[in-house]
């Protein structure tokens, strides 16, 4: 584009210097055809010049030139599934954060009568636009909770610059009426509908379709079905996020009297590989048993994780009966490290081994799985182990998860915080730290206590890496209580 720019502007100059010139001859009124040099100028300036400048092919090289560099990146350039995802990541943090669109569109991050979850050093807003799109794909999957609130933006913002035009909107206040009047509508609310679409008439008055959509709004509301409250129902609210439906837009911390024996220590499990280094332990939660390590990798070791999973990294996939497959609740993208990948892999195994106390050799626990949680990415509440015997889990035969340790390999600015959901208390992102818990009971029960999610990224960028521990191996180092109900 910057290409572009600077030779449209060179020919803009000389086809401005070549007016100029002609502007002088024809305005100096001393000049006489009678002069044959001046005849001969504006006889071939008429017959030839003219031509070559209208029908020069300068403009359309320096397009096709541009149009080029488009295909040449084309290929590492963001999708319609990347839009349309970032749109539903920009829902999914006005949902779970309590955001209103108004705040959103204008760069501010606030729940009502809240401080701001996030103030960015040079705030972003949204155009009409870029409301509208939002609010489009919602309205394309049959959201119409979502389109209202994003498609009302999109019109206020259009109608504060009706008249005037940019050069990179697919969109108009014709569109955002036309879209936000049939939301009303399937929500209920027909005179709201009625009224947006007169409006739209009065920018285009010959627009057939949404003139037999006035008709059919007068008609409803005569017959008295259909208006806001009655007929086809007031606007319902959606059903919530089960995140959101369930821990509430904010995660709770329990009071402190109500967690005893909670502590911080240095902590070398009767390891060798501890005594010069023990670990820095802070007990989170006793039921269930949740420990976070405290700097536990450097900023290196971070950085050659993350560099040696970034080339292999996918959209992340779900266990969905014998098989996987990527899902609307868990946005991010993985890849999987063998320790024989690099030292510092092996060197994390070893160092998990001596934290925990049990047996990382192969098949008894997986290999290191990184995760990128990007815009609004995040995991709705699922369960680390398996509750059916015909997961995928079961394929490395050594049992279930008994235990998993996530690896935070990056800070982040707002969100991302790992939720305890009936535990009701949640982890914030702590850089360099590891979070550990057991995933099942002594007995070989899953502990219920464990669903847990990842609460969606709100400002930055989370790495994770999580390591999950299975049964067979670590029954000598996890023994069973004497207690069945344990």
């Amino acid at each position: 584009l910057r290409s572009y720019l600077r030779d449209e502007s060179s020919r803009l100059r000389r086809l401005r210097r070549f007016y100029e010139k002609v502007q002088a001859l024809h305005q100096d009124p001393k000049a006489s055809v009678d002069n044959p040099l001046l005849a001969f100028s504006l006889i071939k300036r008429l017959h030839s010049d003219w031509p070559n400048i209208i029908y020069s092919d300068e403009a359309t090289r320096n397009t096709q030139a541009l149009h080029a560099g488009l295909r040449e990146a084309e290929q590492e350039l963001p999708g319609a599934e990347d839009l349309d995802g970032a749109a539903r990541a920009l829902m999914r943090l006005q949902d779970v954060y309590g955001l209103s669109v108004k705040g959103l569109a204008s760069g501010v991050f606030q729940r009502s009568g809240h401080p701001p979850l996030y103030s960015p050093g040079r705030r972003a807003s949204l155009s009409a636009d870029d409301c509208f799109h939002v609010g489009k794909v919602a309205y394309d999957t049959g959201d119409y909770y979502h389109s209202i609130a994003w498609l009302e933006e999109a019109v206020s913002l259009f109608r504060l610059s009706y008249g005037s035009w940019n050069l990179e909107d697919r969109s108009s206040l014709e569109d955002a009426l036309d879209h936000l009047a049939f939301s009303y509508f399937m929500a209920g609310n027909v005179s709201h509908a009625l009224s947006l679409s007169m409006e739209f008439l009065r920018y285009d008055p010959s627009n057939q379709r949404v003139s037999r959509n006035v008709a059919k709004y007068k008609k409803l509301l005569e017959m008295g079905t259909g208006a806001s409250g009655t007929g086809r129902g007031a606007v319902v609210p959606p059903t919530p996020c089960p995140l959101h439906a369930l821990l509430g837009p904010f995660p709770l911390q329990p009071a402190p009297e109500q967690l005893p024996h909670l502590s911080c220590s240095y902590e070398t499990n009767s390891s060798p590989y501890l005594l010069l280094q023990p670990a820095k332990k802070e007990m989170v939660r006793i039921q269930p048993y949740v420990a976070l390590y405290h700097d536990f990798i450097t900023d290196a070791e971070a950085e050659t994780i993350k560099g040696l999973a970034g080339p292999w990294l996918q959209r992340s996939v779900v266990a969905s009966g014998e098989k996987q497959q990527k899902a609307e609740y868990r946005i991010s993208k993985s890849a999987w490290l063998k320790d024989t990948a690099d030292p510092v892999v092996r060197a994390l195994d070893g160092r998990i081994a001596a934290v925990t106390g049990l047996d990382l050799r192969p098949p008894y626990a997986e290999y290191l799985q990184v995760v990128n949680y990007g815009l609004g990415g995040h995991y709705e509440p699922h369960f680390d182990h398996a509750t059916s015997l015909k997961s995928p889990l079961y394929r490395m035969k050594s049992g279930n998860r008994i235990a998993t340790i996530m690896i935070y390999l990056s800070a982040v600015e707002a969100g991302g915080s790992t939720a305890f959901i009936y535990a009701n208390f949640s982890v914030p992102v702590v850089k360099n730290a590891a979070l550990f818990w057991w995933n099942l009971r002594r007995n070989g029960n899953g502990d219920g206590d464990t669903l847990h999610a990842g609460c969606p990224v709100l400002a930055g960028d989370k790495w994770v890496a999580n390591k999950w521990i299975h049964e067979h191996g670590q029954e000598f180092r996890r023994p069973c209580s004497a207690d069945p109900r344990d």
